[in-house]
């Protein structure tokens, strides 16, 4: 039986490192896979040549497409929100616009509950409470995400995530064959993301590996540093392919609703009417 899924997320990028194997996967199986961001992340790290004339956001917003198309996607939308950034400080809101960060949760939530009602959605993966490494805006999209779901009574939601133990493992391995650029710090994620113990979904992508890895290819913009230097995403790009396949071979999801003690569930499908 054919289902529909939806994967929100706070700017375009996200989705290639979260949630692009999972989301190519259904569309390779027959459902309809929804992509939604709640920003544009114009206030995102860009070489000058992307960020030109503060048109970044748009850039953005197009390799999000871009990647969608990569993926398999019927249909993405942005909520109209701007990005919030990283500071301390949230900048003013841009013209016609408002940061996602200041928005009311439940005038955004309506947003995203109109999408999932009109759509009918099945599954709607969003961030953990935490927001995965904690950027403001995954944790504004959490707590969208979770009052949208309730709004549009959506079966079922899922909270992308990664084991800690697991990604730090493989930022050990990787590390041997590659040098970090000099904004990622490794040491971060011994703190993000989930326990394995509280592990729901673990889905396997590694069929999906050249989707997920056009989807990373298709975010341009931030692989990209005037200094010259990789970025995250470059620096992922250029783990060679069948370390990047063994890498990559698993998306991880947290439901909420998953009963205590059954068994870490293969299908984000699995068990809906």
């Amino acid at each position: 039986m054919a289902h529909t899924l939806l994967a929100f997320h706070a700017h375009p990028d996200d989705e290639a490192l979260l949630t692009a194997g999972t989301m190519a996967r259904a569309a390779a199986e027959g459902h309809r896979v929804i992509l939604v961001v709640a920003t544009d992340g114009n206030e995102g790290l860009a070489a000058g040549n992307f960020a030109a004339e503060g048109r970044l956001g748009d850039r953005r917003l197009n390799e999000l497409r871009e990647s969608a198309r990569a993926l398999g996607v019927a249909r993405v939308e942005h909520l109209g929100y701007a990005d919030s950034g990283m500071g301390p400080l949230t900048v003013p809101d841009p013209p016609g616009q408002r940061r996602f960060i200041q928005a009311d949760v439940d005038e955004a939530a309506g947003r995203l509950a109109d999408i999932l009602s009109e759509e009918s959605v099945d599954v709607l993966l969003t961030y953990d409470a935490n927001g995965g490494y904690g950027h403001r805006d995954h944790v504004k999209a959490h707590r969208v995400g979770v009052r949208a779901a309730e709004l549009a009574h959506t079966p079922r939601v899922l909270q992308a995530t990664v084991p800690r133990d697991t990604i730090c493992r493989a930022l050990a391995v990787v590390g041997k064959v590659y040098t970090f650029p000099a904004d990622f710090d490794p040491a971060t994620f011994q703190s993000a993301f989930s326990p394995r113990a509280e592990i729901t979904h673990r889905v396997n992508v590694r069929r999906y590996a050249s989707a997920k890895r056009a989807s990373m290819r298709a975010h341009a913009s931030q692989a990209s540093a005037d200094d010259g230097a990789d970025r995250t995403l470059a620096a992922f790009l250029r783990i060679p392919r069948p370390l990047y396949d063994v890498v990559f071979a698993h998306e991880w999801f947290v439901d909420p609703a998953h009963p205590r003690g059954a068994p870490v569930s293969r299908d984000v499908f699995a068990g809906l009417a």
